[in-house]
């Protein structure tokens, strides 16, 4: 007998006996509103409807905002790319053990998601459209935005919501998306009572090359700009940026455009290679700069995902707002 038989069964049977005993007591946990059924049609950020004949249960996911938007849903995906990777940038919603590594972000292996029988895959629209005919060989494959710098925190929602429309997880979504929400007022109003709004902020990730020490800045349309933003800080930074991250490339020397004795440098380092620490401990622009000499240059705690979703992005309200209001 296969498996989606004897759970069937099983369910009958409970139900016949808590019908015999005549009880009323409502036996489903807040979190288990999938458990409803029943065909689903998505649409996803393709325009294409993807149909299952039930909410998905068994998902592999190829991004880590995804996997995040899924552990915070209540579904621990079954693949992961890059599962070693998730656990060193992203603890804000941390995988099972038994969660399977499908490979890289980049190239994840089309045999290992297949060999895991998922009910649904689901990827970002900038993992290429070959991976994408590769998959649908096999099992459904949703779509996400990924990132888009004209609205990311609208996105993010939409994302989110699409995932959680698939995966029959739609309550949880709302709850998430509240709590996000209120986070982002409380913050906000704290930042306001400390006399902090209006004051710059910048973020930022770095990588070394030699001797040579390349910056890339989080622009007005990146994720958590938007959030700095949202709690009624400002970003100092203006350069140029791409339109779907919103993410823009400098040096030490773009570094002086960050003038104000206010601002407050933001980066992550969670792989260990603290390139602005170790990087430019003797550089002299480096250490000229208000924010490094006043001592406004922080790293974020590890694992705290810039790319995310409502999870990840708590996180870093908590850390504006104690820079801020505190």
């Amino acid at each position: 007998m296969s498996r989606t038989r004897v759970t069937a069964l099983v369910a009958a049977v409970t139900a016949l006996l808590l019908a015999a005993c005549g009880t009323t007591e409502n036996t489903t946990e807040p979190a288990a509103s999938a458990a409803a059924g029943g065909p689903v049609t998505v649409t996803d950020s393709r325009g294409k409807e993807i149909k299952l004949d039930n909410p998905a249960t068994k998902v592999v996911a190829l991004e880590w905002g995804e996997v995040e938007m899924l552990v915070g849903l209540g579904v621990m995906p079954v693949g992961v790319a890059d599962t070693k990777g998730y656990a060193t940038w992203v603890s804000a919603a941390k995988l099972d053990p038994g969660a399977k590594d499908v490979g890289t972000r980049g190239e994840p292996s089309v045999d290992s998601i297949v060999a895991l029988q998922p009910d649904l895959v689901v990827m970002e629209d900038d993992r290429g459209a070959n991976l994408v005919t590769q998959l649908e060989q096999y099992v459904p494959v949703i779509v996400t935005k990924g990132s888009d710098a004209s609205d990311n925190l609208g996105r993010m929602r939409a994302d989110l919501n699409m995932i959680a429309k698939a995966v029959g997880r739609t309550t949880e979504a709302q709850q998430l998306l509240a709590d996000f929400d209120a986070a982002v007022a409380d913050g906000k109003k704290k930042i306001a009572g400390a006399g902090a709004a209006g004051k710059p902020f910048a973020i930022a990730d770095g990588w070394k090359e030699g001797s040579t020490v390349s910056v890339r800045m989080f622009g007005q349309g990146a994720l958590v700009s938007q959030i700095g933003i949202q709690l009624g800080l400002t970003n100092a930074w203006t350069g140029k940026t791409d339109e779907a991250w919103g993410l823009g490339q400098t040096d030490v020397e773009g570094l002086t455009a960050l003038s104000s004795p206010d601002l407050h440098f933001f980066y992550n380092a969670s792989d260990g290679a603290d390139v602005f620490a170790d990087g430019l401990a003797g550089n002299a622009i480096w250490k000229s700069l208000p924010f490094v000499k006043q001592g406004n240059l922080h790293r974020m705690p590890d694992g705290i995902w810039t790319f995310g979703g409502p999870l990840s992005g708590k996180q870093y309200i908590d850390q504006l707002v104690n820079t801020y209001a505190v």
